[in-house]
């Protein structure tokens, strides 16, 4: 199985790179699977029914999401029951919807395999959650029971620490674990024990402002302390961030970083340590 995850998709900057270019990128590499994050997908903030609709047509097949996940509250409430959506499975009880769901990939013309997709959002500086590490075990544990060895975490947190605490716990009991949030990409994607990781994937969209944003108000809130809306720009330098897995019995084989920036024909292609 091959699968590819994407980052932070922020407002139409990152849609229409994806548009312009995900169909290709899947055909070019051969993947079986796409998961991005898109809760900044709409105007910077939460997802809107319509451009769910375009994320899914332009060839995601799920998508995740994190702290914005209710930004447009009364779309994503609809989202979460009709469409391949998930948000942090560890919100409190009560929330509506799932951040996980179980998938059937094509293996072959006549075969499929069972690939789990998980949601979680880190406790520093989010919104109130249930322990995401205790609520990881439960799930992983439950996950092998039922005889799933393929498992995707996205894990959206603000704290590099608590991605690479996920890493040490489940090294070599999930196929991947990928950080988002930060919208920042790191240098550290590696396979550590079977487990494909990356502290964070860093963010489709505007390259050349501040996290995806517009720099004005960023730059205003840092030299005097007050705010104001984030806007995200018509018109940027943009990219697309996506780390490729090839994963075999539940197991990372290979990984890869692709960069496909708006004015370059030209991918950027970066491979994982192997420890």
């Amino acid at each position: 199985m091959r699968l590819a995850f994407i980052g932070d998709i922020v407002g139409r900057p990152g849609r229409k790179i994806i548009k312009e270019n995900l169909a290709k990128i899947r055909e070019e590499y051969n993947i079986d699977f796409v998961i991005a994050n898109a809760e900044n997908a709409s105007h910077g903030f939460g997802l809107t029914i319509k451009n769910c609709d375009e994320l899914l047509k332009s060839g995601i097949d799920v998508i995740t999401g994190g702290n914005h996940t209710f930004d447009k509250k009364k779309d994503m409430m609809v989202l979460l029951e009709t469409q391949a959506v998930l948000r942090p499975d560890n919100y409190p009880e009560g929330v509506t919807g799932s951040g996980l769901r179980i998938f059937e990939v094509k293996k072959d013309e006549e075969e499929t395999e069972k690939l789990a997709v998980v949601n979680l959002m880190g406790q520093f500086a989010m919104p109130t959650v249930e322990n995401p590490f205790n609520w990881a075990k439960k799930l992983v544990v439950q996950l092998h029971e039922d005889g799933i060895k393929n498992i995707f975490i996205d894990f959206h947190g603000e704290a590099t620490s608590e991605k690479r605490v996920m890493l040490m716990m489940f090294k070599n009991q999930v196929s991947a674990i990928a950080g988002t949030h930060t919208h920042v990409g790191t240098d550290d994607l590696q396979i550590m024990e079977n487990t494909a990781y990356i502290t964070d994937i860093g963010l489709t969209g505007c390259r050349d402002n501040v996290i995806g944003m517009d720099a004005h108000v960023p730059i205003q809130k840092a030299c005097t302390g007050i705010g104001g809306h984030f806007e995200v720009p018509n018109n940027c330098k943009s990219i697309l961030q996506m780390m490729v897995i090839d994963i075999e019995e539940g197991k990372a084989k290979d990984a890869f970083k692709i960069k496909k920036l708006c004015n370059q024909n030209e991918h950027i292609i970066t491979k994982a340590m192997i420890d």
